[in-house]
């Protein structure tokens, strides 16, 4: 028997108010729910973006920043990060998940109606291995250069998801992927501290 993912509902100011079914929680009224969103780096600074896969509820087809899912209830984002790095991309640990952007969340609306609204902290990880995407979760994967990476998105050439476009008015301005400063835990949503 399979038990149904959770993900961690939230109220406004971040503390837990309960769980949900993952396959249930995203419609028209999606409630605010835990979630993360990580940037993934090769020692060259090449970022990978992965194409969403054609049969995901939300923004299917989509391009967007590496890895992104939600901590099962009592489960740290890192560990999170880790544990989706290994089912979306087939990239086994340890990884190193570094703090970005802690107090990111956002609200978007699909076309049809389906809402995303999460409090999703942002995390960088540098990884050696090549990405071998399961194609349940991932269509396809790019290494591009940071700077290659942002002038597709600023030329239209490339259509990210709208998570990723709010993420990068944060974290453009912190210059080199390389030299990112981590974020400061105490800013997490209180449900992570």
């Amino acid at each position: 028997m399979t038990i149904a993912e959770q993900v961690v509902l939230l109220d406004d100011a971040g503390n837990s108010i309960g769980t949900a079914d993952k396959a249930t929680v995203h419609h028209e009224h999606t409630p605010l729910h835990l979630a993360f969103s990580s940037y993934l780096f090769d020692t060259d600074g090449r970022f990978l973006i992965t194409r969403r896969a054609l049969t995901k509820k939300t923004w299917p087809g989509i391009w967007t920043n590496s890895c992104c899912g939600h901590p099962a209830p009592g489960e740290s984002p890192a560990d999170a990060v880790s544990r989706r790095l290994v089912d979306e991309l087939g990239l086994p640990g340890p990884h190193k998940v570094e703090l970005i952007l802690p107090a990111f969340r956002y609200r978007a609306v699909m076309p049809d109606g389906i809402v995303e609204h999460e409090m999703c902290p942002v995390y960088r990880v540098l990884v050696e291995a090549e990405p071998a995407p399961n194609p349940a979760e991932v269509d396809s994967v790019r290494w591009l250069p940071w700077g290659q990476f942002l002038e597709e998105v600023r030329t239209g050439e490339l259509d990210i998801s709208p998570w990723c476009v709010l993420q990068l008015t944060e974290l453009v301005p912190l210059g080199d992927p390389l030299q990112w400063q981590a974020g400061d835990p105490s800013e997490l949503p209180p449900v992570l501290r």
